[in-house]
């Protein structure tokens, strides 16, 4: 099957700089703006006498906030978090040689946490969006996350993304996709069209098993993730395509851990230097993905 991505924007592609000082603006979705660039949020918990690798090393562990509910990327099996995230997660472990904290968080509160200093990194896949730009920093990407639309298999009243006109679509609250998902229906509507209802999910299992129930006519999450699951239930769920511009998704910390962001992308750059991120995408996602080698930034 053959994707085509629609209204490709402008996208800026800002090389890494070499100290990484000035990071790259990103935002949570429930921070205020107000907040200096560069400078620590409220919730930093980086030390006086060093950055948060230092302390993270100090404190012998690094509590990490991931919401497990995002296979292939990070998933839950046999009471363990595994999956794509998970085994990057493990080379950052292994160099840092601290001890890993990372409990199943649902998904809303993910950014408060890090807000708050309950966790030093955000390890769960984000898609880079402005409005996350604005008060956090993002890693280098890991994966592709442009937002694509799945059906019930067998439902011929949606053939395209055209067709969501009148329809109720899932997507997770305050997720990527739902930018794209809005700006899609803007576009709808101007058209005389327009989605009958957004229905935004606390978790994608929910939104699944309201797709499989029928209670909504599609869904809408990162392309890598859906393929796997219509690949693992063929008979429930159909691809249909893509919507909005190519995003990425990547990792976060707090604005002012430019340390921390530093030495992730390190580490997420050398094993894609390396060729392991190119394995690790074949064996969870059956293909390997091409991703911006430098810090990316995307304009509204």
């Amino acid at each position: 099957m053959v994707f085509h991505l629609k209204g490709i924007k402008s996208l800026a592609v800002i090389t890494i700089l070499t100290s990484l000082l000035a990071g790259c603006g990103n935002a949570a979705d429930n921070t205020s703006a107000a907040n200096p660039a560069g400078s620590p949020s409220p919730g930093n918990t980086t030390s006086a006498s060093g950055g948060l690798v230092d302390k993270v090393k100090a404190d012998g562990k690094i509590k990490v906030g991931t919401d497990a509910t995002y296979a292939p990327f990070e998933f839950v099996e046999d009471g363990k978090i595994v999956g794509y995230g998970a085994e990057i997660l493990a080379e950052v472990v292994k160099e840092l040689g601290v001890k890993l904290e990372q409990p199943d968080t649902p998904f809303t509160g993910i950014l408060p946490g890090l807000d708050a200093g309950k966790f030093d990194i955000v390890a769960t896949s984000m898609t880079i969006t402005p409005k996350r730009q604005e008060n956090y920093l993002f890693t280098v990407p890991i994966a592709e996350g442009t937002a694509a639309v799945m059906k019930h298999k067998g439902d011929d009243s949606i053939r395209t993304v055209d067709d969501l006109n009148g329809k109720i679509v899932g997507v997770l609250i305050n997720s990527g996709p739902v930018d794209a998902l809005k700006k899609y229906n803007e576009q709808l509507k101007a058209n005389g069209g327009g989605f009958k209802e957004m229905k935004e999910y606390v978790s994608y299992p929910d939104a699944y098993q309201d797709l499989a129930a029928k209670r909504v006519d599609a869904v809408v999450q990162a392309l890598p993730a859906m393929s796997q699951l219509v690949k693992s239930r063929p008979d429930t769920f159909e691809i249909v395509g893509t919507i909005g511009d190519p995003t990425y998704l990547a990792w976060m910390v707090r604005k002012g851990d430019t340390d921390m962001q530093q030495y992730l992308n390190r580490v997420i750059i050398g094993m894609k230097d390396s060729g392991k991120l190119a394995e690790m995408q074949k064996q969870w996602f059956g293909f390997e993905m091409k991703v911006p080698d430098e810090m990316y930034s995307i304009q509204d």
